[in-house]
């Protein structure tokens, strides 16, 4: 069914449209990257993929997402339309620094609050340079083509049909949809991934800049899983902590990971009031310094 392009809800059907597209299209770049790095579905479905092969997966999703993205805009291969998606040269350096800064610090509030009350256990240390650079390089391509896809495309199409606030609870649902298939999942896991995406939503609303959620997106994933040594978004990777769950609980995210947690859910919200008190007192700030 066709959409006129005047239809208020033209921003809803563009951004949902480009859901079977990107399976498809990333589908095809991870079947390729899995054959060149010798990894067989077929075969190895009990025996996960290495870091190198989750490194190429990973890469293959950033590949594959870009095409889409391109393939869907209004000038195909319009790589200036993409990079207007919130990766102009704005800011960089300023949203790097404070993303990558928020994620780590609610890990480590996360995992020293959870060692404390004995929810958790440290049990070894691995040190492996060349796992550490593979899964740093993992979860930076799970961030870009995360937020690519997300914030940059999803985001930005419904805010040019609804409320900005409405724009993100749309974006932050079908954020936590895309995981749903993950490994562990749960009602509250899905609540708290709509959460996640309200906090890697909340900056791009104001500044329609991407580098801040990238950067939050990397750091969360990579110190949650790669550092502390908890699950992310179900999946078990190389950790330089290896822990232990007196149980799986609500306040500890299980086999899901600290995303999972109650407790991530607190740090989140707290986060996300700090974020839109910063930008909704600065857009007041603007509106006096005008009038005056």
């Amino acid at each position: 069914m066709k959409i006129p392009s005047n239809d208020k809800h033209r921003g809803l059907y563009d951004a949902i449209i480009v859901i079977l597209p990107y399976i498809f299209i990333v589908g095809l770049f991870q079947i390729l990257a899995a054959y060149f790095s010798g990894y067989d579905y077929l075969h190895n479905k009990n025996f996960p993929p290495t870091s190198l092969q989750s490194f190429f997966s990973a890469l293959a999703t950033v590949i594959g997402t870009t095409v889409t993205i391109l393939l869907l805009q209004k000038k195909q291969f319009d790589l200036k339309s993409f990079i207007h998606l919130g990766l102009q040269n704005l800011s960089v350096k300023k949203d790097l620094i404070l993303g990558l800064l928020l994620g780590f610090l609610i890990m480590l509030m996360g995992f020293l609050t959870l060692l404390f009350t004995n929810e958790i256990s440290i049990q070894s240390f691995d040190f492996s340079f060349t796992e550490l650079l593979l899964n740093a390089g993992l979860f930076i391509c799970v961030a870009i083509s995360e937020e690519t896809l997300c914030r940059g495309y999803m985001l930005s199409n419904l805010m040019k049909s609804y409320n900005k606030y409405v724009a993100l609870a749309i974006s932050s649902v079908l954020f936590s949809l895309l995981h749903i298939s993950n490994d562990f999942i749960s009602i509250l896991n899905l609540f708290d991934l709509f959460i996640a995406g309200v906090l890697l939503g909340i900056c791009y609303i104001f500044t329609k800049r991407l580098w801040f959620a990238i950067a939050l997106h990397f750091s969360w994933n990579f110190f949650q899983g790669t550092i502390l040594g908890f699950n992310v978004s179900g999946n078990d990777h190389y950790s330089l902590i290896n822990i232990n769950y007196s149980n799986p609980t609500i306040w500890n995210g299980g086999g899901f990971g600290f995303e999972g947690s109650v407790l991530s859910i607190v740090f989140q919200v707290v986060a996300i009031y700090l974020i839109y008190d910063h930008y909704n007192h600065k857009r007041v700030t603007l509106s006096l310094a005008d009038i005056l």
